[in-house]
């Protein structure tokens, strides 16, 4: 008889799940903000964790942190997932070295500040390669793991700046209203394999990026006056509910939105 696993270390906030220990999670974008909350909060879980991104040097120390704190040391590659073969050769090789994945969380995004009338041809493929195509293709990579298993959990992350109608940047905005359709158009077809996929919708979350380029006075005024709640959103309240969606506690929710803004929407 093999020896069993061992527990990992208790995460010091937030719910255990039981049904993600040992369960195998892909993450797009995992270095850095809320990709990097999503893989130490699946990693406190007990799953093995693998993403991909560019910010190479962010991404060896989250793995370094993570595996000195007694947790399974994440798997990750560097990728420019606007190279849809490179993802898909990263994720072939995630898949090889660490058998099919019960849970793929597309996070990867930039809501990079442009106006209407700046947008080239160019740019708008561009903003769509980094903001709306990788998902599609992951989940493709994915479902023939998942179908394996017999199960899954995609959860795609979308946003509530364009359901706001928040300015400055409409490729982002059209690149992530796609997303509940992406998400409600699979919904059907992974699930007659009972894979479930469900979006999850951040508000304003105080990411290093976001309180260094956005966060002056004005907007300290606008979240008093638009969020119900007083505290600031961190990457970790959107983790949260990533990980409920992959959990077995939510095994009927398929096909829905799920939004944590502090209630600005």
């Amino acid at each position: 008889m093999s020896a069993p696993e061992p527990t990992p270390p208790a995460s010091s906030t937030g719910s255990r799940y039981p049904s993600l220990a040992g369960q195998r999670v892909f993450v797009t974008g995992g270095a850095t903000g809320i990709g990097a909350a999503i893989v130490e909060a699946f990693a406190q879980q007990g799953a093995q964790v693998a993403f991909v991104d560019l910010a190479e040097q962010e991404a060896d120390e989250l793995v370094s942190r993570l595996s000195q704190a007694g947790y399974l040391a994440p798997w990750w590659r560097a990728c420019d997932v606007r190279d849809i073969a490179a993802l898909q050769r990263a994720m072939a090789l995630a898949v090889g070295q660490l058998g099919d994945f019960s849970t793929l969380v597309n996070n990867v995004a930039r809501d990079d500040r442009h106006t209407m009338e700046s947008v080239t041809v160019e740019y708008w493929d561009e903003r769509m390669a980094v903001n709306q195509r990788p998902a599609f293709f992951a989940i493709q990579s994915l479902v023939p793991g998942m179908k394996r298993l017999g199960r899954g959990s995609v959860i795609n992350l979308g946003s509530t700046g364009w359901q706001t109608k928040g300015a400055g940047f409409p490729c982002y905005a059209v690149a992530k209203s796609s997303v509940n359709g992406l998400t409600r158009g699979l919904a059907k077809t992974l699930g007659e394999h009972r894979i479930r996929i469900n979006t999850v919708s951040p508000g304003w979350v105080m990411t290093e990026r976001q309180v260094k380029l956005w966060l002056d006075a004005e907007g300290e005024k606008s979240l008093h006056q638009n969020q119900c709640l007083p505290d600031k959103l961190q990457p970790m309240d959107i983790a949260r509910m990533v990980l409920f969606l992959a959990s077995d506690d939510a095994a009927m929710c398929t096909a829905q939105e799920f939004t944590v803004d502090a209630g600005w929407s």
